[in-house]
């Protein structure tokens, strides 16, 4: 068996922010703190940090007055915001800059009398925390079909933004459909989708070519992880969504003399390795690190966390 490892996988720019500033939070203040949904998508991850004492919320409420609180890298709403202060907390903004263009761009456009298309998918984090920047002003687009059930004319005023970490080629199906219809759609001057979920969808595309078997390393909530696991099926291969190594399974592997090994932009490298060394130890499998596009993109880690203080009562 071959293991073709693809190069880049695992963490982005924005992952590595959010986990560093957690990690440098815990330094400053201690693990006494919460974190407003995970702060990335993938288990391992949150695992981590929960076994230190962080805690993770989806409601404010869940968060003592004045306690230090982190947003994750997925963005929050301004009603977020809102309730945070009224609710005297020292907060932590984790988001992704990537994510943070997305949200003024909405808010650009909703000032310009736009109404917001957005393309994303239903309920993940990141698409909630845009559409509440302009909640009257943002309609959420899935799919090609949905364009043709839209209720706004060719000649109303329209824009278009899309979730950082979709398929490029899904948004991009939707995207035509949309200016087929509305030919005068405004869109940013430059794409929305993150520059780590294109390169690692592309290195999967040219890999499984030549793969009987995909393995996605990344959670099931993360949304640009599947999308990952997706070109696999699409192609008709063995396609499977991991946490980790103890997530295998021997049928897989059945027969199978190559195999992509790859991970979502907030999988950490150790359960890659962990894969690869059971795909070793295994199958007696050798390992060749496809390289396909250099990454040197890094976010500063946000000002704010210069102001943390030990809430009372300490940590």
């Amino acid at each position: 068996m071959k293991i073709l490892l693809a190069d880049p996988r695992g963490f982005c720019a924005g992952v590595n922010m959010a986990i560093a500033c957690l990690d440098e939070a815990i330094r400053r203040v201690g693990p006494n703190l919460y974190v407003y949904h995970e702060i990335v998508h993938n288990r391992y991850v949150v695992d981590r940090f929960t076994r230190q004492g962080v805690t993770f919320v989806n409601s404010l409420s869940e968060v003592p007055r004045g306690s230090i609180l982190l947003f994750s890298a997925h963005g929050v709403s301004p009603e977020i915001r809102r309730i945070a202060r009224e609710r005297q907390l020292q907060t932590v903004d984790a988001t992704c800059p990537l994510v943070t263009k997305v949200h003024l761009e909405a808010i650009r456009y909703a000032r310009e009398g736009c109404h917001i298309l957005l393309i994303g998918h239903e309920g993940h984090d990141e698409v909630i925390g845009t559409m509440g920047e302009a909640p009257e002003s943002i309609t959420l687009v899935e799919t090609p079909e949905d364009v043709a059930r839209l209720p706004f004319g060719p000649d109303d005023r329209l824009a278009c933004l899309t979730q950082t970490t979709l398929s490029v080629d899904e948004a991009g199906a939707v995207l035509d459909a949309l200016r087929k219809r509305y030919p005068n759609l405004k869109t940013p001057p430059k794409e929305d989708i993150c520059y780590a979920t294109t390169n690692r969808q592309d290195a999967v595309k040219i890999l499984v070519e030549q793969a009987d078997v995909l393995i996605v390393l990344g959670s099931q909530n993360s949304s640009n992880s599947r999308r990952l696991m997706e070109i696999g099926r699409q192609r008709g291969i063995v396609s499977k969504l991991v946490d980790g190594a103890a997530d295998l399974q021997e049928s897989w592997f059945e027969n199978a003399e190559t195999v992509v090994v790859t991970a979502g932009a907030s999988a950490p490298e150790i359960v890659v390795q962990e894969c690869v060394q059971f795909l070793q130890d295994r199958y007696g499998a050798t390992v060749s690190e496809q390289t396909l596009r250099e990454e040197n993109v890094h976010f500063s880690l946000p000002k704010d966390l210069q102001q943390l203080t030990v809430p009372p009562g300490g940590c």
